[in-house]
């Protein structure tokens, strides 16, 4: 991955993420090793600190995930923040909003945004630095690691398939699952331990009879230049007056109002009422009021009356200095 983004052996790599996950481990050291690299290693993420080590280490590449990249943009501002040699950003997770306003306040850093999951066997990267996108279809790619976008329903939990029992592929512009091909050179190797679970991730007669797919579970969509956008994990959408409902898109929008630091959107079944609607768990910046009108009409300009969130609950910081709350799932602290 970091040979991909242009990394080379004089560069210094600043990874502040925990080395038990692979983007760390294997992205960040391990792709240290491989180009011969320098990696600064920090034994936890600190906003405060972030842009000082940046300057006493001579970092020129930072390794990120969304929420770090949304830490930083929300720290006060600095006269010196600008004053590094950081040329380059390699992670994932990062929302369109804190993208422009990351490289507004810190400087034209090179930010190579790239998809994939330990399991999978696809995979995509930014590598032209276009906003908001996480890689470029091109037919190299599909020649190597095979994949496809398809129509799925998101109420049955299932792709929609045609009268050969096959499933459907969305047009440009559309949202679909993204599914990869099962070959030899893009293998699926399964969980250790748990051949019911790996099973569970392979899609068969997905393009013709007798195919395996795996099953990324996540909704992705191509636009008419090729570039690939990430828009929701399939749990993570609902469905609503019949319309479907990236929670992702509704969070971006709600997080640009002044006073909100997180929010976290999921749908909630109603009595009387088909499907589920929108809940947004919010909590406040410190010292900020909620103002409901000015949410309300915020969303109203910005999203589509079907995604705009009905109900809203007010979080707190839990007591014991955890973050407000994991993407995915409708709990909360």
């Amino acid at each position: 991955m970091l040979y991909i983004s242009g990394v080379k052996a004089e560069d210094v790599i600043y990874t502040p993420l925990p080395l038990y996950h692979s983007a760390a481990l294997l992205v960040g050291l391990g792709g240290c090793l491989e180009v011969g690299a320098t990696c600064v290693l920090r034994p936890k993420f600190s906003v405060s600190q972030f842009w000082d080590d940046c300057r006493r280490y001579h970092v020129s590449v930072i390794q990120y995930v969304g929420e770090v990249m949304r830490y930083l943009c929300n720290a006060p501002k600095r006269e010196n923040e600008r004053e590094h040699k950081v040329r380059l950003a390699v992670g994932n997770g990062l929302r369109v909003e804190v993208w422009k306003e990351f490289l507004q306040r810190f400087g034209p850093i090179c930010i190579c945004e790239f998809y994939g999951a330990t399991e999978g066997n696809t995979g995509f990267v930014n590598y032209t630095g276009k906003i908001g996108a996480v890689g470029r279809a091109n037919f190299i790619h599909k020649m190597l690691a095979p994949f496809e976008l398809i129509r799925y329903n998101v109420e049955q939990d299932e792709p929609v398939r045609d009268e050969r029992g096959c499933c459907i592929r969305v047009p440009p512009g559309e949202a679909g699952l993204l599914v990869a091909k099962i070959t030899k050179s893009a293998p699926f190797n399964g969980y250790a331990g748990d051949r019911q679970k790996s099973e569970k991730k392979i899609l068969r007669d997905v393009m013709k009879k007798g195919d395996l797919y795996f099953n990324s579970g996540d909704l992705l969509m191509v636009d008419h230049e090729g570039f690939v956008y990430f828009q929701d994990r399939v749990g993570d959408t609902f469905r609503w007056k019949g319309e479907n409902v990236a929670t992702t898109e509704v969070e971006t929008t709600l997080v640009a109002v002044q006073f909100i630091q997180e929010v976290n959107v999921y749908g909630v079944p109603v009595p009387g009422h088909e499907g589920k609607i929108g809940m947004a768990a919010i909590r406040l910046k410190e010292g900020m009021d909620f103002d409901g009108e000015k949410l309300y009409t915020h969303a109203k300009d910005f999203l589509p009356n079907y995604a705009i969130p009905r109900f809203v609950r007010l979080q707190v910081r839990d007591p014991f200095g955890w973050p407000f709350k994991p993407r995915g799932g409708a709990g909360g602290p």
